[in-house]
């Protein structure tokens, strides 16, 4: 299935992000949260395609599996590390061939110590350059990265949306955010991406601040803003964990109903391979927010 599908039918969609696991006992883990978290019907499903695509393998045999043995809809990401064409040609083919209808495009990040994975002579530098020939291979459904607080990289938000605008004339289909805190984030980069033309959908990404050494880990990764009043409560309860799982838990509960309120067309959660704070925010949400 097609997400597009959803948009069609004018539903909003909550849809879980995974990575796939490193090992035997991480992938016993994923199993049972991702046991847990099917109970709650998401609208898909995606998978992470690791720096320099050092996950491939098992990002692609994760979509295979979901998809195809778990009946779940199922979103691929890839990007352009150390992309060339035939490359792209093949690996999409591959994933349409297994019955992916889904792609998240993206430029994505080198291995550490390997800035030199964009190749200089290579066409792909940007998802901007991957979107078009994907869709030239097939009708897939296709998703690209928006950043409500710009892209680290980004010199200003406005270079940021005019990026932003690149991807969506390529031919993406919705867009889903990086991880943000700041709701007025969210609601101006929608506003702004509206007046230059971007009318897709734009589906917030939402994460709970679950322990205390995740705020330094959010914010030197993504440069997302943590409110001050978040971060002293997190800061006070540094050595009481479940205090902190609570306070994140009720933060990004707070979060997604305002953002549903204000419109968004659903969640995105990236979900760290783990079941417990999805569902319980998921679960809490008002049903008249999720229709």
């Amino acid at each position: 299935m097609k997400i597009t599908e959803f948009f069609d039918r004018n539903e909003k969609t909550f849809s879980f992000e995974f990575f796939p696991p490193k090992d035997e006992i991480s992938a016993v883990d994923f199993g049972i949260n991702v046991g847990q978290l099917l109970k709650l019907d998401p609208s898909f499903v995606s998978v992470t395609y690791g720096a320099g695509g050092s996950t491939q393998e098992r990002t692609f045999a994760l979509v295979d599996y979901l998809q195809n043995k778990i009946g779940l809809t199922t979103m691929a990401h890839y990007t352009c590390v150390n992309a060339t064409h035939d490359k792209v040609i093949s690996d999409i083919g591959h994933l349409k061939t297994i019955g992916i209808e889904n792609l998240m495009l993206l430029r994505g990040d080198p291995p550490k110590g390997k800035a030199d994975s964009f190749n200089k002579d290579s066409s792909f530098q940007h998802a901007s350059d991957l979107i078009p020939l994907a869709r030239s291979l097939h009708p897939f459904s296709i998703g690209a990265a928006a950043y409500p607080e710009k892209h680290p990289e980004a010199q200003t938000l406005k270079e940021d949306l005019e990026h932003l605008l690149l991807k969506y004339e390529a031919g993406a289909d919705f867009l889903l955010t990086q991880l943000f805190f700041d709701n007025e984030a969210y609601y101006k980069y929608v506003t702004l991406a509206r007046n230059k033309g971007i009318n897709c959908r734009i589906i917030p990404g939402i994460i709970p601040i679950t322990s205390y050494k995740q705020i330094q880990k959010f914010t030197a990764m993504t440069g997302a803003y943590v409110p001050t009043a978040l971060a002293d409560k997190i800061k006070t309860y540094a050595d009481n964990p479940e205090k902190i799982y609570q306070t994140g838990l009720d933060f990004a509960i707070k979060q997604c109903i305002e953002l549903l309120e204000w419109g968004a067309p659903g969640i995105h959660f990236y979900t760290l391979n783990k079941s417990r704070a999805t569902i319980e925010i998921y679960e809490t949400l008002p049903k008249s927010l999720k229709s």
